[in-house]
């Protein structure tokens, strides 16, 4: 699980360039496939029987895709002008190393020197227009050689293990429910099931709408991660989740108010299991859930997530264990639609 967890995160997927990945899950998913799909936004639907075939249609889903940068223009000097593709803090920008288009030319994000900058200025975030990226280019046409507009820019791939169970990785957003899925898909499974990898989600969930529309599931689990704050100096229901605590069966965010009756089962299981889980405090974020939840007639969805902090960062940090247990309750949830 872990090792299939840091090679997805290593792969290169920002929003609207999801083949790395997309060719990754698709070599892996060949040999244990009974049907796979994909469409013109770039979604992989696979299809696998189980040991029984259940009287609804059930769909797990997870996107590939990651936040990154665009490539918006390239200066007279030779620097890259950007846009943010996907939901950035651009506090994590400056200084980052970063990889820009297919090449992975390598870059690192800079603004103004600190020393240029007036006091009132420096009360403030640079703006993202403020920001470029140093390829080490002398000018524009030596950077035209190996960098257009429109390159997509993903950040530094390093992952590290650390502390006690802990995993840092860019990516891991939603790679750990990618990796849930895969190795689901290795596996005999309790009943038939479609596993939708779709993209495009950090922009909008563009990506299920469609994958939902071909599948036209009758329940949906969402395999995805959410915000932890448990950080110094964020104190009660600020906090959202806890990593340690266990995996996230969040009851709503701000897309989706997930089905009653599923939250319960979920929640029901773990205990049943001995799994620790915990849901959400806050009222935040968003998972395909609102997409798939909304296609066709209406789905019935629910959610797994695994909680992270300084997630859609190049720095996010998960609990290896919470991951693993998002396996263990995804599956528990196919033996009851088996039943």
């Amino acid at each position: 699980m872990l090792d299939t967890m840091e090679t997805l995160c290593c792969l290169v997927g920002v929003s609207g360039g999801e083949d790395e990945v997309r060719d990754y899950i698709l070599e892996r998913a060949m040999p244990c496939a009974d049907e796979i799909r994909t469409d013109p936004m770039g979604n992989l639907m696979v299809f696998k029987k189980g040991a029984v075939t259940p009287g609804r249609r059930v769909m797990l889903c997870a996107h590939m895709d990651e936040v990154g940068l665009i490539v918006t223009d390239v200066t007279a000097e030779g620097y890259l002008r950007f846009a943010e593709a996907g939901g950035l803090d651009r506090r994590v920008l400056v200084g980052k190393q970063v990889y820009v288009g297919t090449d992975r030319v390598p870059g690192v994000v800079g603004s103004k020197a600190v020393h240029l900058t007036t006091a009132e200025q420096r009360k403030t975030l640079p703006p993202v227009s403020e920001m470029y990226i140093d390829i080490g280019a002398a000018d524009r046409e030596e950077a035209a050689k190996s960098v257009s507009v429109g390159d997509l820019v993903a950040f530094d791939d390093t992952v590290v293990r650390f502390g006690d169970g802990f995993i840092k990785a860019k990516a891991i957003d939603d790679r750990a429910g990618c990796a849930t899925m895969l190795e689901l898909l290795e596996s005999d499974l309790p009943c038939d099931c479609w596993f939708a990898f779709t993209v495009q989600e950090e922009v909008g969930c563009r990506g299920a709408a469609i994958a939902a529309r071909s599948v036209e599931p009758d329940v949906s689990l969402i395999l995805e991660t959410t915000t932890a704050a448990d950080i110094p100096g964020v104190e009660g229901a600020k906090r959202v989740c806890q990593l340690g605590r266990g995996v996230v069966i969040p009851f709503m965010d701000r897309g989706t108010i997930y089905d009653r009756e599923l939250y319960g089962l979920l929640g029901r299981l773990a205990e049943e299991n001995g799994i620790p889980w915990q849901t959400k405090t806050m009222i935040s974020g968003g998972t395909d859930g609102s997409a798939v939840q909304r296609s066709g007639a209406g789905v019935r969805v629910t959610a797994l997530s695994v909680p992270v902090r300084n997630i859609h960062s190049p720095a996010s940090v998960a609990k290896v264990s919470e991951c693993e247990d998002q396996y263990k309750l995804a599956r528990l949830f196919l033996e009851e639609m088996a039943k």
